[in-house]
C-alpha cells in the first residue's frame, strides 16, 4: 500500500492541502487519489497559536488517518521559532507523522518540477527565493507589510489609496481608478477612504482590491498604469537580486496571485528582468501545495 502524504500551503489568507496516496511521480505532479481541501489561514503571524491550531485541527480530521509525512510550505515561516511551533502543531495534529515546515517559496519551485532556479511570489506580499545548482540559497524581500512586500497587493492599494489623497488635495476630481476603490469601499471621499485603511489594516483584506487595480492598468488608466508600473520594477528588482547572486542563467518561476491571475503584470516584470533568454521566465502552472506534496514524498524516501 502507497504511504499517504500530506501538502499544505498556509498563505496569509487561506490554507490550501492536499492528501496524496498515490505513489511519486513527476516531480509537483497533481496525479492519484486523495483529498485536496481549502480552509482558512493557520498563518501564526495571522491568526496566531489558537487560529492556526483550530485551522490544522479542521485538516486533520477532513483528510483522514493514515498520514505518514506532512511538508507544510507557509508564508512568513522566515525563523527556527516559528517553524518550530508550527511542526509542533503539526506533530500534535498528525502523531507519528514526518514533519517539514519551509518558506512557501520552496515549495513552489518544487511544484514546477525544479531543483535549482528562482521564485519570485507576489500574493497579498511579495518575496523572491532561491537555489543554485550547487546548493548555495538566496531570498530577497518577505518581511511583511510593514518593512517591505514592495509590489504585493497590499502595497498596490495602498498605493491606489495615496492616489485619491493626492487628488483630493491637488483639488482635482477623482479620477477613474479612485472613484471604482472608493465604490469598492463604499467611501464618499478621499478622507473617509484613509479612515477605513487605518480602521481595518489587515493587508489580505486590502490586497483583495488589487485585481481592480491591475485590471483598470490592463483598460489603459493612467494612475493604474502608474501603480502597475511601480510594482513591477519592484517585483523584478527582487528577482534580479536573488538570481544575480546566484545565476542569471538559473530558470525564474513566478507564482502567487497577481503573477498568475495579472499577465500584464507578468509580463512587465518578465521585461524588466531582461534575462537574455526569455524562455527561461514560467508562470507556475499548477498550485503550490502539489510541490509540498512533492517535498512531503521526499521525507519517506530519504
Amino acid at each position: 500500500m502507497t504511504p499517504a502524504v500530506l501538502g499544505l500551503h498556509i498563505g496569509g489568507s487561506k490554507t490550501h492541502a492536499v492528501r496524496s496516496d498515490a505513489a511519486r511521480g513527476d516531480a509537483g505532479s497533481q496525479g492519484g487519489s486523495g483529498v485536496e481541501i481549502t480552509e482558512a489561514s493557520a498563518n501564526l503571524s495571522s491568526v496566531g497559536h489558537q487560529g492556526a491550531d483550530a485551522v490544522l485541527r479542521r485538516i486533520a480530521a477532513s483528510v483522514g488517518g493514515g498520514i505518514e509525512a506532512v511538508c507544510a510550505g507557509a508564508a512568513g515561516a522566515d525563523t527556527p521559532a516559528s517553524r518550530a511551533v508550527l511542526s509542533a502543531l503539526l506533530t500534535e495534529h498528525f502523531p507519528g507523522a514526518r514533519i517539514d515546515v519551509v518558506h512557501d517559496t520552496r515549495i513552489v519551485l518544487a511544484a514546477s518540477g525544479l531543483d535549482a532556479g528562482a521564485v519570485l511570489v507576489a500574493g497579498t506580499g511579495s518575496v523572491a527565493w532561491g537555489r543554485s545548482r550547487d546548493g548555495r540559497e538566496a531570498r530577497s524581500g518577505g518581511y511583511g507589510y510593514l518593512l517591505g512586500d514592495e509590489g504585493g497587493g497590499y502595497s498596490v492599494v495602498r498605493d491606489a489609496v495615496r492616489e485619491a489623497l493626492r487628488e483630493y488635495y491637488a483639488g482635482l476630481e477623482p479620477g477613474t481608478l479612485v472613484k471604482a476603490v472608493m465604490a469598492a469601499t463604499a467611501s464618499v471621499d478621499a478622507l473617509q477612504l484613509m479612515d477605513a485603511f487605518y480602521a481595518k489594516p489587515e493587508p489580505d483584506h486590502w490586497a483583495g482590491l488589487a485585481p481592480l487595480v491591475l485590471d483598470l492598468a490592463a483598460e489603459g488608466d493612467p494612475a493604474a498604469l502608474r501603480i502597475q508600473a511601480e510594482a513591477a520594477h519592484s517585483l523584478a528588482t527582487l528577482a534580479r537580486q536573488v538570481m544575480g547572486e546566484l545565476g542569471l542563467d538559473l530558470p525564474l518561476v513566478m507564482a502567487g496571485a497577481l503573477l498568475v491571475n495579472q499577465r500584464q503584470l507578468a509580463g512587465a516584470v518578465a521585461r524588466k528582468v531582461s534575462l537574455e533568454d526569455p524562455s527561461t521566465i514560467r508562470i507556475l502552472a499548477q498550485p503550490p501545495v502539489h510541490g509540498a506534496v512533492e517535498l512531503a514524498r521526499r521525507l519517506i524516501q530519504d
